[in-house]
């Protein structure tokens, strides 16, 4: 028989369900199903056949002469050898088709009972997590965890400008001297109101006048002292574009809010659990150091210019990161434009390429590809034996294939290319380390890709103005950055000028770059707008040569245009934002961007940093069409750009993009909702104290052998069904075994048991019930279940910090007030009315339940607590 834990194959798989059996009243559905009397269906080999449209079945039924039912035991001493004589694949798989609708109405309920009700929830609700007993032991843990958070508190030192023991340094609360009339505010106890105004008022207990903030609820005003005020108000605003709250919040109705509240500290322990144990997996995957080599020292001899302070960190750091650990690294270079990102990660190249393995250089388009590509092949030129290649859509089918042969058999060093590195086709003999170039320009598929590598190699990341998720994980410490703000001596600020499109103001422009022999960047939005721009640029420059870029042009179009542009022979290039990234051509000094508004700010930021590599005054002129056409959104992306205008204020801009949009998709899924609980600031403040005290939401789980479920229940299987099953003794030690290894496990070996026989009589859901009851309390750390007088108990070895946490995390309201928590035992009652039998029944009545309504009610009430595992580190 194929085992019931693997998935089956297409071929192996019957057409549908099979028919179920009912054991509670003694009814056989199988034979009423199909209209065939009861007698005549459990016959000795009985053959029936198609007459009048009712489905006949050959060769399925064994004796009946055996008892109606058989307990556990009883089939347990019972004789093992009543293997099958049919093919389960074929005689036995039924079309649902053929049979009467009644039929296949009952094997749909298959999929509403509560097994399949639990397991729908737990792939919603804990997605890909792993669920089983974990490979890492409780001291191993304490250690990592302190990691973690030693590493928290060093990214918010450095990046944060907080001071040790300081508890973070910086505060998300409002100054209340900042707010306008009509901007929203969250106060921690009351919730979401409109501010009105600030004014002196005098209070009921002094005769001096102080000041209060006055705050507009939804049914009425409330005043609050400055000095208060300053401590509890956080700004409200939202990740998306509009910045109204559903609904104001009520003074006398401060219970809504604090479940708002609570559903948002839930979703921030969900994603600090994420976070930890992505930062556990990293930490737990090793590889040997790579060694330090003299040839590492010559290498940056021959680096060209002096480097700056900053490098000369993110040097130290990377080599670090490489020769002194034995974790894969992870780390962000956050460098503004032309700062020297690219050396460090040259550097970094050349240790993992002298060790033997192999570096891939992702870039996220083909013109920054090759810009790198001539970067790399030229600072790798005294080393004959290293060999760089670029895999580009440039290339013919030949060339592509030699190279991806190269790759496979580790003979190409160095290979530098776009998201097409990514690919199936594409498998690397010995890769080492990945270089990401402008990780915010790829795909949410090219994302998940690159983040599959970061658990076996090594990771280095460049961008000027990383994406907030980015910007998130560096913050909080879960990510290594180093930071490179310090400039180059020769580098002069960017002159930035924003302003509604004129064209005589464009024309000036372009006419001081071209007098000083210059060059001009002119970029749009999109395709469809550029040969318009041609037009009125070749009608106003006559004499000066002009060419298109953008995406969708042939290959060697492009290239060649590019090329032209680099050698100074094309004066003006109009073009899409396919040069944000990379380009660097020392005589362009000017850049014009039309549509500002359709642009995002890291686009922008990204833009202006193409002018301004030489020692010449760069221009970058930003036109909107009406500024009356420009939401709030837009005028503040804007105002940031203009406040940015110092080099090296990357990093600081990338911020103001966090205030102004949020924080994004900060694990690929949209995190709007809970965040408009309570606004970005109130939901970061909380996420930074759930950090802080990460290690006091941890759950361990037991041993399941170590689980006793205290009930006395022993079902008994039917006679028809165990002589139905091919090898029953086989079926149940399967069963405890998979429950014995983890959830995952047991949820597979019940579905592919109902795929094989169909929905199971009521005391085998009993018996898995029991299996799962087990299997849930184990991942729970209960290690006994008992009822006793008035209440069901649960030995425990979780603490009230965790017990709190599961509370909040429920969404019956039933179990939330109907457990308690003392002296390490969750303690189950029922005051309100059963729904699980026929009549009203109290908590006195509780040992009066059937043992198997009594299980039942145990299983849901373990369903409900097993929701809240994904807000707790399971260490």
């Amino acid at each position: 028989m194929a085992s019931l834990r693997t998935p089956l194959s297409i071929s192996q798989t019957p057409l549908l369900h099979l028919p179920k059996f009912h054991c509670g009243n003694n009814t056989n559905t199988w034979g009423a199903c199909l209209n065939v009397p009861k007698k005549a269906c459990f016959t000795h080999k009985n053959k029936l056949k198609k007459k009048n449209n009712v489905v006949v079945i050959k060769n399925v039924i064994r004796s009946s002469s055996s008892p109606s039912k058989l307990s556990f035991e009883e089939l347990a001493s019972s004789s093992s050898s009543s293997s099958s004589s049919s093919s389960l694949y074929s005689s036995r798989a039924i079309s649902i088709s053929k049979l009467p609708a009644r039929t296949r109405e009952k094997a749909d309920n298959a999929d509403n009972d509560a097994i399949s009700l639990l397991h729908e929830r737990i792939r919603r609700e804990h997605g890909k997590r792993e669920l089983g007993p974990r490979t890492m032991d409780s001291e191993e843990a304490d250690k990592y965890i302190k990691l973690v958070k030693e590493q928290q508190q060093r990214g918010l030192q450095k990046l944060r400008g907080a001071t040790p023991g300081g508890g973070g340094g910086f505060s998300y609360k409002v100054d209340p001297y900042t707010l306008r009339s009509g901007d929203y505010v969250v106060h921690k106890k009351v919730g979401i109101g409109r501010f009105v105004s600030i004014k002196f008022d005098v209070s009921k207990d002094s005769s001096e006048p102080i000041e209060y903030v006055f705050i507009e609820y939804g049914d009425g005003m409330a005043k609050l002292p400055v000095k208060q005020a300053s401590r509890m108000l956080y700004r409200y605003s939202l990740p998306n574009e509009t910045k109204r709250p559903r609904s104001l919040s009520k003074l006398n109705d401060t219970a809504t809010w604090e479940k708002r509240r609570i559903k948002g500290k839930v979703a921030v322990q969900k994603m600090v659990v994420d976070l930890m144990e992505l930062y556990l997996h990293r930490l737990k995957q090793k590889r040997p150091p790579y060694p330090k080599t003299s040839a590492m020292a010559e290498f940056a001899s021959q680096f060209p210019f002096r480097p700056t302070p900053d490098q000369n960190q993110a040097f130290m750091d990377v080599e670090r990161d490489l020769t002194e650990r034995d974790n894969p690294m992870d780390r962000l270079i956050c460098g503004d434009v032309g700062f020297g990102k690219t050396e460090v990660a040259l550097r970094a190249i050349f240790c993992v390429i002298s060790a033997g393995k192999q570096a891939m250089i992702l870039a996220p388009t083909i013109v920054l590809a090759k810009q790198h590509y001539d970067v790399i092949s030229e600072r790798f030129s005294r080393y004959p034996h290293i060999e760089v290649g670029l895999l580009s859509r440039f290339q013919t089918k030949a060339e592509k294939e030699n190279y991806l042969q190269m790759i496979k058999h580790g003979h190409l060093d160095i290979i530098v290319g776009t998201h097409s590195l990514l690919g199936n086709r594409v498998v690397y003999g010995k890769l080492g380390l990945l270089v990401v170039d402008e990780e915010q320009r790829f795909g949410v598929k090219q994302k998940e890709k690159i983040a599959s590598f970061k658990t076996s190699i090594d990771v280095l990341t460049l961008s000027a103005t990383p994406i907030p998720r980015t910007l998130y994980l560096a913050l909080t410490g879960f990510r290594d950055a180093s930071l490179i703000s310090t400039p180059p001596p020769e580098r002069v600020p960017i002159r930035t000028h924003l302003s509604a499109f004129i064209k005589e103001k464009v024309k000036l422009a372009i006419k001081h770059e071209l007098d000083r022999d210059g060059q001009v960047f002119y970029v749009l939005p999109r395709i469809k707008g550029l040969e318009e721009v041609r037009e009125f640029l070749e009608e106003s420059f006559p004499n000066i040569d002009i060419a298109i870029a953008h995406g969708k042009q042939y290959s060697k179009q492009l290239e060649d245009t590019m090329e032209r542009f680099a050698q100074g022979e094309i004066k003006i290039l109009i073009c899409t934002n396919i040069v944000e990234s990379g380009l660097d051509i020392q005589n362009a000094n000017t850049i014009i961007v039309q549509d500002v508004q359709q642009f995002g700010l890291a686009q922008l930021y990204q833009l202006r940093g193409r002018v301004g590599r030489a020692d010449k005054e760069a221009h970058a002129y930003l036109f909107y069409p009406d500024k009356s056409m420009l939401t709030d959104q837009a005028l503040e992306r804007l105002a940031a750009l203009e406040e940015c205008c110092e080099l090296g204020q990357g990093f600081q801009l990338a911020e103001r993009d966090m205030a102004i949009r949020g924080f994004g998709n900060i694990f690929g899924e949209q995190q709007t909702g809970d965040v408009g609980n309570v606004g970005i600031d109130l939901f970061f403040e909380m996420l930074f104290e759930s950090l802080s005290k990460v290690d006091e939401h941890r759950i361990i789980s037991v041993p399941y052998q170590s689980v006793q479920l205290e009930l006395n229940i022993n079902p008994h299987l039917p006679s028809e069904y165990i002589n139905y099953l091919e090898n029953p003794i086989e079926i149940i030690n399967e069963a405890e075994r998979t429950a014995e290894e983890d959830i995952w496990s047991l949820m597979q070996f019940t579905e592919n048991l109902r795929r094989h026989y169909g929905k199971e009589p009521f005391s085998m859901e009993i018996l898995l019930k029991k299996l799962y009851v087990k299997r849930m309390s184990a991942d729970l750390g209960i290690t006994r279940i008992y009822a006793s007088r008035k209440m069901v108990v649960m030995e425990t070895n979780i603490n009230k910090k965790v017990f709190r946490l599961i509370i909040d995390s429920l969404s019956s309201d039933m179990y939330r007030n109907s457990l308690v928590f003392e002296d390490g035992q969750i303690k189950l009652t029922f005051t309100v009315e059963c729904r699980l039998i026929s009549f009203s029944s109290q908590a006195e009545l509780l040992l009066e339940l059937p043992r198997e309504q009594l299980l039942n009610w145990i299983f849901q009430c373990l369903a409900e607590l097993y929701a809240a595992l994904p807000a707790l580190i399971k260490y």
